[in-house]
């Protein structure tokens, strides 16, 4: 038997002996915590469909800054009901839902693991840790990589949410944090590392994300291309992107490190003299002539034809470093200098002069100048060619802003590759600098430090 009575300002039923049904407003409300804490949990599980769920991510982030998140923190799920209610048309009711579950609870928690303090490491430390690749030492770095990767993928995550001049919303930044925050998940829902098969687990799961992580800096470049296509020259000084950038990619360069480290320490049949990934015996002429050869290929390929290098130094001379760090940074200051050789006497009648290469062994430093007669840059340029927004090259990404083909390698335009050679650098203790004479050529001094003691620089 049911009786409907008035209670202040709301109408109660009541059924049998004095059994209340609830208000409309509190079905209502209970209602929407169990359909949420079944999304979230169906998400968790992988239940809720993938497509929905990932554009109902993307769009979450793009949304919400890092004050809307504090504020979201510790309200029930339904408090997300205003940003569903505001979710861009082109979104299905579908994803609205998974928008109102997973995110906030993968978001917590990255938030959690973005304001933990990280730990760095130095070059001497991973060569002499690695140097005995033990299944205990093996288990060791796995159970410090499991709690270390997670905070350093966190802050980057975080920051990714709250970018300045809408750079957040640009589709090329959605589809890098979609990757960061994927791999946020894989690390935080596997299981405590605890013996070798662990270890094992842990081993290839890093190494699928590291693949994953592949294309971000080309994603990132076309993203900061997009931002500029859309502000420039509206808005000239963008200090807040380039700081953002360096960071970014400071830390992409410690955590591909690290990942790298570890995988490579399961090697069986290691080259001589390596330890990981960190070669003890580097020949930095060895590896400026191979980073070389490759940046005349690609010049080759552009112009038909390509300067000479010529390379000089002790041939014996070796010094423990990361091989790749080192061609990485070469390869990009050879390939610079090769298209301003060649561009400027494509149409001339006399040589092309060559591009020279010297390396220097001093007592602190390993310092490669690498030279060239490409006419200069301007001294308004100079301030500019470590920001992200500047290339002296046609831009390859204006023509082509397709996401599946943003990997292709090119001579120049992408406006990312000297400031990160730099953070390559600096990232063992190094430095970069470029010195022009406009009118004539180009110096530039790679710094490499040969001490090997210093630690991360952890943005």
């Amino acid at each position: 038997m049911k009786k409907n009575l008035l209670i202040g300002d709301q109408m109660v039923t009541v059924v049998g002996l004095g059994e209340r049904e609830k208000t409309a407003k509190e079905e209502e409300d209970e209602k929407e915590e169990r359909g949420g804490r079944r999304h979230c949990l169906g998400s968790l599980c992988g239940v809720a469909d993938r497509k929905e769920r990932r554009e109902g991510r993307e769009w979450l982030l793009g949304f919400q800054s890092k004050g809307e998140r504090r504020s979201a923190s510790g309200c029930g799920i339904s408090s997300f009901s205003n940003r569903v209610a505001q979710a861009p048309s082109f979104m299905s009711m579908a994803a609205k839902k998974a928008l109102a579950s997973f995110p906030k609870v993968l978001l917590d928690e990255v938030e959690k693991w973005g304001g933990r303090k990280q730990t760095g490491v130095s070059l001497r430390y991973m060569t002499k840790f690695g140097s005995q690749p033990t299944s205990r030492n093996l288990v060791f770095s796995a159970q410090f990589l499991h709690k270390e990767l997670p905070i350093r993928i966190a802050r980057r995550t975080l920051e990714l949410q709250s970018l300045p001049f809408g750079l957040s919303q640009k589709p090329a930044v959605l589809k890098v944090r979609d990757w960061y925050l994927e791999s946020f998940h894989d690390i935080r829902s596997f299981p405590e590392v605890k013996d070798t098969n662990d270890e094992l687990g842990f081993t290839n799961m890093i190494k699928m994300i590291k693949v994953r992580h592949n294309n971000v800096v080309p994603m990132m470049a076309l993203g900061v291309q997009q931002l500029k296509n859309d502000i420039y020259p509206k808005a000239r000084k963008l200090d807040e992107i380039h700081q953002f950038l360096d960071r970014f990619y400071m830390s992409r360069i410690g955590i591909r490190m690290l990942i790298g480290q570890h995988v490579a320490l399961h090697d069986h049949n290691p080259q001589p003299d390596c330890v990981g990934c960190i070669h003890t015996k580097v020949s930095p002429m060895d590896v400026a002539r191979n980073a070389s050869e490759d940046a005349r290929a690609i010049c080759l390929r552009e112009y038909g034809s390509a300067p000479d290098v010529n390379i000089y130094g002790d041939q014996c001379f070796t010094f423990p470093y990361v091989p790749t760090h080192l061609h990485q940074m070469v390869f990009e200051l050879v390939k610079n200098s090769l298209r301003a050789v060649q561009e400027r006497f494509m149409d001339s009648d006399d040589i092309a002069p060559p591009v020279r290469i010297i390396v220097a062994d001093g007592l602190e430093d390993v310092t490669i100048k690498i030279s060239d007669e490409g006419g200069g840059i301007p001294r308004s340029g100079l301030p500019k060619i470590f920001t992200y927004l500047y290339s002296t090259a046609r831009n390859p990404l204006d023509e082509n802003l397709d996401l599946a083909s943003a990997d292709r390698v090119t001579m120049a335009g992408y406006g990312c590759g000297l400031p990160i050679s730099r953070l390559y650098a600096r990232y063992f203790g190094g430095d970069l600098q470029i010195i022009s004479m406009e009118g004539y050529g180009t110096d530039a001094y790679l710094h490499l430090s040969r001490l090997g003691d210093s630690e991360e620089p952890l943005p």
